[in-house]
């Protein structure tokens, strides 16, 4: 089910959250998952919670780049063209920053600036990355079996070389009964 994006101011609204969203995914478009969860669920209320989640679930379990979420989001909201406005955003400033920052940083890695810089994206990311995982990881907060499973997950992954398909595979099955 899409949502009807009523009329131009809409549009530019979508696209322009996304242009705006491209600039602050330091950690990969996923990072920015709760800001993108507040405007289309909370403020335009476009889509509805599990709508959101869904839409991030299916494309994080398709084959393809870690981006496809955001045209399934866009999809969401508002069909092919959502896709499109929202794709567009989201890759246009990104992509065109990325590239003259790494001509400009190539020239210059050995200066103590861009050292400096690239040492300081490594806590950001971090941050970015476990504030998504705290938005995503909200219906587990409220059902005491998926939060246990959550722990239990981290658990086993830091402390053991267990593949983490396994755990995926595990995790849907005990998903399956408590759903």
């Amino acid at each position: 089910m899409t949502a009807l994006l009523h009329g131009a101011a809409d549009w530019w609204s979508l696209f322009a959250h996304f242009l705006m969203l491209s600039l602050l995914s330091i950690g990969g478009a996923i990072s920015t998952t709760p800001e993108m969860h507040r405007f289309l669920v909370e403020q335009q209320h476009w889509m509805s919670d599990e709508q959101f989640s869904a839409s991030i679930a299916i494309a994080q379990a398709a084959p393809g780049p870690n981006l496809l979420f955001v045209a399934v989001l866009g999809w969401g909201v508002a069909g092919v063209l959502g896709m499109a406005v929202t794709m567009l955003g989201i890759l246009l400033p990104s992509t065109t920053l990325t590239l003259a920052a790494a001509r400009w940083g190539e020239t210059r890695r050995e200066t103590r600036g861009v050292q400096a810089f690239v040492n300081g994206m490594a806590p950001l990311t971090v941050g970015l990355v476990l504030s998504s995982g705290w938005v995503l990881g909200a219906p587990a907060r409220t059902a005491w079996p998926l939060a246990l499973l959550a722990l239990a997950t981290v658990a086993v992954c830091v402390r053991t070389k267990v593949s983490p398909l396994w755990l995926i595979a595990a995790g849907g099955i005990v998903g399956a009964f408590v759903a």
